[in-house]
C-alpha cells in the first residue's frame, strides 16, 4: 500500500455491498463511512466486491481499505484472507478472528476454552432428519433458540417451544445456512457492548416489545429502543465490560467489534455473540454507543483508520 499523502486525507478503498444476505446493511453502512471519511477530507473510492474483482482494484493507489461488509465472504474471513495475500491494509479484524466470530458454534467453542460464560448449543446439519433434530437436542430444556451458524443480524432467528416449532425453525434457518445452532433461549435483559480495541464503550440496553430481538426489531422496528440509561450497578457494568473484551480477546479480534450478551433473572450474564464488523448505519448500536462519549461518525471512522494503519506498522 502507498504511505498516506498527509496527516489530514488518505485515498481510501471502501468495500460495501456484497453478495450476502446482508448487502442492503452493507451498502447503508457503506454510504453512511463515506460520507463521514470524506467530511474528514478523506479521498474516498467504493468498489462493490459483488461486481468488482478484488484483485482487480488498484491498490497502490490506496492507502487503505475501509471494510463495510456485512455478512457472507466479507465478515467470514474470505475478503479478509484476500487482502492479507495482497499486502492491502484493512480495518476490523484479521482473516481467523473474522472466521471464528462468524461461525457462531466456532466462537462459542473458544468461549469455553477461555472459560467464558455462554449457552450450551447443539450443531446441526442440513442432512439431519426431523427425528435426528429433535433427538440431538433432547438434551436443551426449552423453548429453544434456532440461528444459522454463519449469518449476522440476527437473519433466520427463530425460537421454538415444540418440535413442530422447533423443525419449522430449523427449515427456515437451513435455508440461510447448512448447519444451524440451536442452544436454550434465556428470559432476561438483553445488552449490546461495542469494543474499540480494547476500550467498551458505554453499554446498550436492547428493549424489544415482545423481548425478541430479530431482524425486523433490529432495522426496521420503530418499538425497539436501546438504553443507555440500565439501572444496572457499578459492579454490574463493569463485569459486562470485562466480559466483552474477554469475548474479543479470546477470538483475537481488533478494531470495532460488538458483543452481545444477556442477563439472566438470576443476573448471571451469557455471551451470545461477537460481531467483527458492525453496522454503521443511523439504526447501529456501535456509533450511538461512540456518541454517547462525544464521539461522532467521522471521528470514529477515523479511529478505524488509524488502527489498521498501526497495525500494519503505516505511519501517517
Amino acid at each position: 500500500m502507498a504511505p498516506g499523502t498527509s496527516q489530514s486525507a488518505l485515498r481510501v478503498a471502501l468495500l460495501a455491498g456484497g453478495d450476502s444476505a446482508e448487502r442492503e446493511i452493507s451498502l447503508i453502512s457503506g454510504e453512511q463511512v463515506c460520507a463521514a471519511l470524506r467530511r474528514s477530507g478523506h479521498d474516498v473510492t467504493t468498489f462493490d466486491p459483488a461486481t468488482r474483482a478484488l484483485e482487480s482494484i488498484p491498490w497502490a493507489e490506496f492507502d487503505a481499505c475501509f471494510l463495510a461488509l456485512h455478512g457472507g465472504a466479507g465478515e467470514d474471513g474470505r475478503v479478509q484472507q484476500r487482502l492479507e495475500n495482497l499486502g492491502v491494509s484493512f480495518t476490523g479484524s484479521r482473516a481467523l478472528a473474522s472466521r471464528l466470530a462468524m461461525c457462531k458454534s466456532a466462537s462459542k467453542e473458544r468461549f469455553f476454552q477461555a472459560g467464558l460464560p455462554t449457552l450450551p448449543y447443539v450443531l446441526l446439519h442440513s442432512v439431519d432428519s426431523r427425528e435426528e433434530i429433535v433427538q440431538k437436542t433432547a438434551t436443551l430444556r426449552g423453548p429453544l433458540v434456532v440461528k444459522p451458524d454463519s449469518q449476522g443480524s440476527s437473519l433466520g432467528l427463530g425460537l421454538a417451544g415444540t418440535s413442530q416449532e422447533l423443525c419449522a425453525a430449523v427449515d427456515r434457518a437451513l435455508a440461510l445456512d447448512p448447519f444451524v445452532l440451536v442452544e436454550p433461549c434465556v428470559q432476561g435483559r438483553e445488552f449490546t457492548v461495542a469494543v474499540l480495541g480494547r476500550q467498551p464503550l458505554p453499554i446498550v440496553e436492547i428493549v424489544t416489545p415482545d423481548g425478541w430481538f430479530d431482524y425486523e426489531a433490529k432495522y426496521e422496528s420503530a418499538m425497539t429502543e436501546h438504553r443507555f440509561e440500565t439501572g444496572l450497578s457499578e459492579v454490574q457494568t463493569a463485569e459486562l465490560e470485562h466480559l466483552a473484551v474477554d469475548a474479543a480477546e479470546a477470538l483475537g479480534a481488533t478494531g470495532l467489534v460488538r458483543v452481545d450478551l444477556i442477563v439472566d433473572h438470576r443476573g448471571r450474564p451469557w455471551l451470545l455473540e461477537l460481531n467483527t464488523i458492525p453496522g454503521l448505519t443511523p439504526h447501529s448500536l456501535a456509533p450511538k454507543a461512540a456518541a454517547r462519549t462525544g464521539m461522532s461518525l467521522a471521528s470514529l471512522c477515523e479511529w478505524m483508520l488509524e488502527d489498521c494503519l498501526s497495525a500494519s506498522g503505516v505511519s501517517r
